[in-house]
C-alpha cells in the first residue's frame, strides 16, 4: 500500500489526534520517548536474604521459648492438669435497702477480717432507735408507779384484815353485828383483788420495758448491720456501687477474694484419679512465674466423671472423661505471701500419684 508524501502512519500506541504515545510526547523518530526498563538490582536480592533470616531467626527464638516453657518431663508417680488459680469470691451485700453513706476501701485494697468497708444511710433506723429507747423511759417510770401501787394495796390488805379480825372477836363477844363483819370481810377481799390487779401491773410494766428494750437494740444491730464489714481477710475485687446510690436488699457493694482459700481445679484421667487422695501432695506452677513451685494438697476429687471442659486441654485426647481434683495452698504459706496472691492466672497442677516418688528438682516445693 502507497503512502501519501510528508504523512506518517501512526502507531497503536500514538494517539491520531495529539501525537503523543500514552499521553507522552513521540520522539522525532517515530518511536516513545518511555525509559527502557532497568535491570533488577542487587539491594532487591540482599533484602528478600535479610527478611528470610530475621523470619528462621523469630522462628527459632519462638521455639526456643515454647521449649524454655515445656513442663519438666514426668516421671511415673506423677499426673498434670491445666488450671486456672482461683479464689473464692465473697460478696458484700447491703442487707436492707438503703442509701451508700460512706465508702471506705476501694479495688485491690487488702481488707482485714471485721474492717468496715462501707457505711450506709442510717437516719431512719437511729430514729427508730431515740423512739425506743424513749419507749423504755416511759415503761420504766409506769414500773415505778406500778410498784408504788403494789405497795399502797399491801397496805390497804393489812388494815382490812386487822379491821376484819378485831370485828370477827367483837362478834363472838357479842360486841359488833353480823352486818359489820360482813362488811368488814368484803373490804377485805376487795384490798386483795386490789392487790393482784396492782402486781400485774407491775408485771405489765415490767414487759414493756423488755419490749422496749428489744426493740431498742433492734434497731441497733440494724444500725450496725448497715456498716458493711469484712467477714475475712481478703482483697477487694470489685466495687459495684458508689456513694450516693441507692442498692436494694441485698445489693452488692463489693465482691471480695478471700486469700485464705486459693486453689487450681485440674482435670485427670481415671487412671490417675484412682490412685491419689484426700491430702495427697501436689505442686501449682503459673505461667506467670515458671520457676516457681507453690506446694498444695490435693482438696476435693470429683465423684463422678465429667466431660473435659472446653477450656481445659489435656495431655491425652483420647481421654473424653475427667474427674475434677482441686489443689489448695495452705492458708499458711498464703498468710506469708498474701500481698502477692492473684486469681485468674493459668499454670500447671501436678499431684503425685506415688507417695515414693521424689519431686523432680524444678518442682520441689520452692515456695515457702
Amino acid at each position: 500500500m502507497s503512502e501519501t508524501p510528508g504523512t506518517q502512519v501512526p502507531t497503536g500506541l500514538e494517539n491520531p489526534t495529539t501525537g503523543f504515545s500514552n499521553g507522552l510526547p513521540a520522539s522525532p523518530g517515530g518511536g516513545s520517548l518511555l525509559p527502557a526498563p532497568r535491570p533488577a538490582q542487587p539491594r532487591r536480592r540482599w533484602a528478600r536474604a535479610l527478611f528470610l533470616t530475621l523470619a528462621l531467626a523469630a522462628a527459632a527464638g519462638g521455639g526456643y521459648v515454647y521449649w524454655r516453657n515445656l513442663p519438666p518431663p514426668l516421671a511415673p508417680g506423677l499426673a498434670v492438669g491445666n488450671g486456672r488459680l482461683e479464689a473464692d469470691e465473697i460478696d458484700i451485700d447491703a442487707k436492707f435497702a438503703a442509701r451508700i453513706a460512706e465508702l471506705r476501701v476501694d479495688e485491690g485494697d487488702l481488707v482485714r477480717q471485721g474492717q468496715a468497708l462501707a457505711r450506709m444511710d442510717t437516719s431512719d433506723l437511729e430514729a427508730s432507735l431515740a423512739k425506743s429507747q424513749a419507749q423504755v423511759e416511759v415503761a420504766k417510770h409506769a414500773l415505778e408507779e406500778a410498784g408504788a401501787n403494789l405497795k399502797a394495796q399491801a397496805t390497804q390488805v393489812t388494815l382490812a384484815a386487822q379491821e376484819l379480825d378485831r370485828t370477827t372477836k367483837l362478834l363472838a363477844q357479842g360486841f359488833a353485828t353480823h352486818e359489820l363483819n360482813d362488811q368488814r370481810r368484803q373490804a377485805y377481799d376487795s384490798a386483795n383483788a386490789s392487790l393482784a390487779a396492782a402486781r400485774q401491773r407491775v408485771s405489765q410494766a415490767e414487759l414493756s420495758i423488755d419490749a422496749a428494750t428489744h426493740d431498742a437494740e433492734f434497731y441497733k444491730v440494724n444500725i450496725a448491720d448497715n456498716t458493711l464489714v469484712a467477714p475475712r481477710d481478703g482483697r477487694i475485687q470489685y466495687r459495684i456501687a458508689n456513694v450516693g446510690e441507692i442498692v436494694p436488699a441485698g445489693g452488692r457493694v463489693f465482691v471480695m477474694l478471700d486469700v485464705n482459700y486459693v486453689y487450681m481445679d485440674i482435670y485427670l484421667p481415671t487412671r490417675d484419679v484412682g490412685q491419689i487422695r484426700i491430702g495427697s501432695d501436689a505442686r501449682i506452677t503459673l505461667d506467670a512465674y515458671p520457676d516457681l513451685a507453690v506446694p498444695a494438697k490435693v482438696a476435693f476429687i470429683a465423684t463422678q466423671a465429667q466431660f473435659t471442659p472446653k477450656t481445659v486441654e489435656t495431655r491425652d485426647e483420647r481421654d473424653k472423661l475427667m474427674f475434677r481434683v482441686r489443689l489448695k495452698i495452705d492458708p499458711a504459706l498464703l498468710k506469708a505471701h498474701e500481698d502477692a496472691v492473684r486469681s485468674g492466672l493459668p499454670g500447671l497442677g501436678y499431684v503425685r500419684t506415688d507417695p515414693k516418688v521424689e519431686w523432680p528438682q524444678k518442682l520441689a516445693g520452692n515456695v515457702k
